[in-house]
């Protein structure tokens, strides 16, 4: 019963009180702003650990996600409904290409999406090919997303490293230059495409985190 029904409410009333503490910046690259004043297709790519910083945004873009089958799967996925958000549940054992499959359902209807690239079992920072079979099959931009806080809680035992920003901290996220979408003739298993978009999500961080540095000497 707990665990059922009152769980799911109480996790999602503390991450919005505390997402609410927080001093947020969201620095904007003029291309993906266009992109997404005129409705264009848009996907935001971020690690897996950054997706507590993350799921605030879904109630800012009303972002489309995936979430996992698993309990940690349902609570993220209650908590991201709540917010205004929708999701797409699978796995890479169990629903995954369903749940792609919704996935692109819904950014056809012009709806944002957030993926954790190196999600759902990692290994960490190491880009998987969905990403890019979504943006070819919906002819969207790639966003790398880059997330930094000033102090945050850092779950040290999950393989993501995921990191929860304390309360009242500043939180600074950019959406940088974005891929273009994907053609047919392009492959989504291509490992130096996978490294383009892995350097380009950690530069997007480094801008975050120089932000957060130049705020903290002014």
């Amino acid at each position: 019963m707990f665990q059922k029904y009152l769980l799911p409410y109480i996790v999602w009333g503390f991450y919005c009180l505390v997402s609410a503490s927080w001093r947020k910046k969201l620095i904007i690259a003029p291309e993906v702003q266009k992109a997404l004043d005129n409705k264009d297709p848009v996907i935001l790519a971020h690690w897996h650990g950054d997706e507590l910083a993350v799921l605030h945004l879904v109630k800012i873009f009303k972002l489309v996600t995936m979430t996992s089958t698993s309990k940690d799967g349902q609570l993220i996925d209650f908590v991201i409904n709540k917010l205004g958000g929708n999701t797409s549940r699978g796995s890479s054992t169990r629903g995954g290409v369903g749940a792609l499959k919704g996935l692109v359902r819904w950014v056809r209807k012009g709806r944002v999406a957030s993926m954790a690239v190196d999600g759902p079992r990692g290994p960490i920072y190491q880009v998987k090919p969905g990403v890019f079979e979504l943006s070819r099959l919906t002819n969207a931009i790639i966003v790398p997303v880059g997330v930094k806080a000033k102090r945050s809680f850092v779950f040290e035992k999950s393989w993501n490293k995921t990191f929860f920003p304390l309360p009242f901290q500043q939180v600074v996220m950019t959406f940088d230059q974005p891929l273009p979408p994907l053609g047919k003739q392009d492959l989504t298993k291509d490992p130096k495409l996978a490294e383009k978009l892995r350097e380009m999500i950690f530069e997007a961080r480094n801008k975050a985190v120089k932000l957060i540095a130049a705020n903290a000497e002014q």
